[in-house]
């Protein structure tokens, strides 16, 4: 073939290339080249463009999918806890008629749903592969696992209580309350498996039931909670028609026998009705806090569907009492002192009404009270100066177990500036007039500045990164490197590393056992107070979980508010101040254990 069409040559009859059409072949092979290379070019980016765009479409779909998920649980959460309110509310009004059997209908209901669910979530996340990718090292920790089994162990045990006491009103009273207990005794025994097996789980199947089935366990509970706080408070609310020279127990006893225990026409067929009451009665905090655990560890669980973990290491931190001392005799002594105290005062609050001595237990009451917060202050001050001055790094990782914790905390601790505010507002308005109002007046100051201290201590810990233990380095002399000294009589040993400059491992050393010293130092301090306001916080769950009403007990806020007011703010803010004192033992623990 001819390439130069412009020149007569003999390219045609010969077969071989002519000069001008030599040139004209080279000529072109560079343009065919580079045309070449553009076509493969735009293959190979339209072959890389295929596969960003189908991973931005599945990472669409999959965001579009977990947005949609969380709406639907959210909506199903907010239904149920609405329309729990709705009955919880109107069960507790006279002028509505909500009898109790259909709020435990309905409490019922969720039961069966939540129970199926997880039967469900168990069975199937068994027996599929890779169901469970990941887990969250940072939730369910075997402190805050062993106080779900013990408040559930409690909480069976109340209800076995209810139903033996129950069934004596069968004659004349409604089934529903035989089997309520019986059926939250099942709810409890299977919650409580579900949640020590699988609380660490990151699903990566089914997330959108799973998330659905979480909120409608985590809404179960916090209807249940809520039954429970307005059951629980209402033993202690003082009726506008009652005088205010009524002793506790017959409060109790009115309420015991004019809300749901049965009532003057219906009578109990056995004679231990009235010792099954009085048991269960003081089984209801623990009652209330195995609901706030279960909620969030349902929580936990909800905000961990189809999350992805990176594989990092993780130091494993032991719990140990090595080198501290003074903390955990110190609370100890406290813890005693407050339940003798505590027993004290309610001896008296139940005995015949005296107003010397009624006065003398609420003042006891008072400055123990005062003592114990004054003690623990001063601790967490000389916690947060050592937080200063050891410098540690702040966790930088996302840990929705750890931000729930320090929403749980701050939350909680709502209920507790609530009452004292109220009192302190109070106390100023009437003028503080007497001892008794004086001591109050400084138990709430000094409550509120407690809890604020506190507050930044836990949430300070808790961001900051644990104590990890290094060993320091041994060195150990090489038998075989020799050198001689320079009169050559004398051979000695000599060490590879130290070899160009020995004084640098001295003051190394040196330097290495001072800072360790004063590590241990700061650590062992940290630990002290950790221990004793670890213990503090127990003592005060203690006496108002058990029954200590101070609020009513005391009258002056119920005279300035009114008694129909002032028991709507105790019974708001009281349960969440008994949740606070339980979930910061929580926190100082682990507080403790990063120490």
């Amino acid at each position: 073939m001819c390439l130069n069409p412009g020149y007569t040559c003999e390219c045609l009859t010969t077969g071989d290339l002519c000069e001008p059409c030599n040139m004209a072949a080279k000529d072109r092979e560079p343009e065919e080249a580079h045309l070449s290379n553009n076509i493969k070019g735009a293959d190979a980016a339209t072959s890389e463009s295929k596969p960003e765009m189908d991973t931005s479409s599945t990472e669409v779909a999959r965001d579009r999918g977990r947005n949609w998920g969380w709406m639907l649980s959210a909506f199903i959460c907010l239904n149920i806890l609405i329309l729990g309110c709705a009955f919880v509310s109107g069960g507790t009004s006279s002028n509505v008629k909500i009898s109790t059997p259909v709020l435990q209908i309905f409490i019922i209901f969720l039961f069966l749903l939540t129970s199926i669910w997880m039967v469900y979530y168990i069975i199937y996340n068994s027996r599929t592969e890779n169901a469970v990718v990941f887990k969250d090292r940072h939730a369910g920790t075997i402190w805050l696992r062993g106080g779900l089994l013990l408040f559930g162990i409690l909480s069976i045990l109340m209800d076995i209580f209810k139903i033996v006491s129950y069934v004596g009103y069968l004659h004349c009273d409604s089934a529903v309350k035989v089997a309520f207990p019986v059926m939250q005794i099942i709810f409890v025994l299977v919650q409580t498996y579900f949640l020590w097996i699988h609380l660490k789980d990151c699903v990566q199947v089914q997330k959108n039931l799973t998330r659905c089935g979480l909120m409608l366990t985590l809404s179960a509970n916090l209807v249940v909670w809520m039954t429970e706080v307005t059951e629980e408070s209402l033993h202690q609310t003082i009726f506008p028609e009652i005088s205010t020279n009524v002793t506790k127990l017959s409060r109790r006893e009115m309420y015991i026998n004019r809300a749901s225990y049965g009532d003057d026409q219906c009578k109990c067929s056995h004679t231990s009705c009235d010792i099954f009451k009085d048991a269960y009665y003081y089984l209801y905090p623990f009652n209330i806090e195995y609901s706030l655990f279960a909620s969030a560890m349902a929580f936990v669980m909800w905000k961990n569907v189809g999350r992805v973990l990176s594989e990092d290491s993780h130091h494993h931190v032991k719990f140990s009492l090595k080198d501290v001392l003074i903390g955990p005799v110190l609370g100890v002594l406290l813890v005693v002192a407050g339940i003798a105290m505590f027993i004290l005062y309610e001896l008296k609050m139940k005995s015949k009404y005296v107003k010397e001595s009624h006065e003398a237990a609420v003042m006891m009451h008072f400055v123990m009270n005062i003592v114990i917060v004054i003690m623990m202050s001063v601790c967490t001050i000389v916690g947060c100066a050592i937080f200063k001055l050891e410098h540690r790094k702040h966790v930088s990782e996302k840990n929705p177990t750890r931000s729930l914790d320090v929403g749980l905390l701050v939350g909680a601790s709502l209920g507790q500036f609530i009452i004292s505010y109220f009192s302190i507002i109070a106390m100023v308005a009437t003028g503080a007039k007497g001892h008794l109002n004086r001591l109050n007046l400084a138990w709430g100051i000094l409550m509120v500045i407690q809890v604020c201290l506190q507050n930044f201590f836990i949430i300070e810990g808790l961001h900051r990164e644990p104590f990890h233990e290094v060993e320091t380095d041994t060195v150990i002399a090489n038998p075989y490197v020799l050198k001689s000294r320079k009169d050559g009589s004398k051979l000695e040993k000599v060490d590879l590393d130290n070899k160009s400059n020995p004084d640098v491992e001295t003051c190394g050393h040196s330097g290495t056992a001072e800072h360790q010293h004063k590590l241990r130092w700061k650590r062992r301090v940290l630990r002290e107070v950790c221990a004793f306001l670890l213990l503090g916080n127990i003592i005060l769950w203690i006496m108002p979980a058990f029954g200590a009403r101070p609020q009513f007990d005391h009258d002056t806020e119920a005279q300035f508010y009114h008694s129909s007011m002032w028991v709507v703010i105790v019974n708001v803010g009281l349960p969440f101040g008994i949740f606070y004192r339980m979930h910061s033992v929580a926190g100082l623990f682990e507080v403790y254990l990063n120490s």
